[in-house]
């Protein structure tokens, strides 16, 4: 592995590139971005240069797809009749399924294995790249489309940033991060809406910082989670359901003056994964 070339340098792109090089990788790193963000990126030392995707095909032995969702489908479209068959493509895009399925649709000899770092920030763009953001994170990789060296070697070097490697079916991985972290960002995002809408100007000037946690995530940008939601629209949906169950469930304990069972469950979890 001694040429990487990055679709997106952006946070994700931009923070693989950093924790390559601060592990210790001395091959290239070489970027596919807007001429904008390429600047950015080089002034940071993510990568040495720009770029196209038809060299990276051609020359690269990694392929890094850190783009929205919607551009690692095209992306992945382009690549498919040109990327060479030592190369290994793999991606960060934040649900597997649909990704897995157009890689295998459309690669015609290179390897692909699915990818997702469980770790970000509100804030976008190379210059918030941190070569630390996967580090002690759980970084999820599906079961490669074929054998390959690279593929090897860039779990070795996953295991060299720090990252926490699970290994997960696609179908699985969806259907856990529908409950882990878009649900999450659909109830962060609902809960400003509601205060919002609330009609009452005090919320604004009275609250403590557990309101502040609780709406961190609604500052997220909202088309990339556009895509996102999406392509994961129905384990989203059940995730959903399943709160509205729950939420129900609270109205009438707190109906009932029986809400202590709710803190109690609510509790153990919690700490069950501040303990990981």
């Amino acid at each position: 592995m001694d040429r990487v070339a990055i679709a997106g340098v952006g946070l994700i792109g931009g923070s693989f590139a950093l924790a390559l090089r601060k592990a210790g990788f001395a091959g290239e790193i070489i970027g596919i971005s807007s001429a904008s963000t390429i600047q950015a990126a080089v002034a940071r030392g993510a990568i040495s240069r720009g770029t196209t995707l038809e060299e990276a095909a051609e020359s690269a032995d990694v392929i890094y797809l850190a783009q929205p969702i919607d551009q690692i489908l095209r992306t992945l479209e382009l690549l498919g009749p040109m990327a060479h068959s030592e190369c290994l493509i793999t991606d960060a895009g934040s649900t597997k399924s649909v990704i897995d399925e157009k890689a295998r649709e459309c690669l015609r000899s290179a390897t692909f294995v699915g990818g997702h770092p469980m770790a970000g920030k509100e804030q976008r763009g190379v210059e918030n790249a941190d070569a630390d953001l996967f580090r002690n994170r759980a970084y999820v990789l599906t079961p490669p489309s074929r054998p390959g060296a690279n593929a090897e070697q860039f779990r070795g070097w996953l295991k060299r940033i720090g990252a926490q490697i699970v290994d997960m079916t696609p179908q699985l991985h969806d259907k856990t991060v529908a409950l882990t972290s878009h649900l999450p960002q659909l109830l962060s995002t609902t809960l400003a809406a509601t205060l919002a809408h609330s009609g009452e100007d005090s919320v604004a000037r009275i609250f403590g910082p557990g309101l502040i946690d609780m709406t961190r995530l609604a500052l997220s940008v909202p088309d990339l989670w556009t895509s996102i939601l999406e392509s994961n629209r129905p384990f989203v949906l059940d995730g959903l359901r399943l709160f509205q169950k729950e939420l129900c469930q609270a109205v009438s304990a707190l109906e009932s003056g029986d809400i202590t069972p709710l803190f109690v469950n609510a509790a153990n979890f919690s700490r069950k994964i501040r303990e990981k």
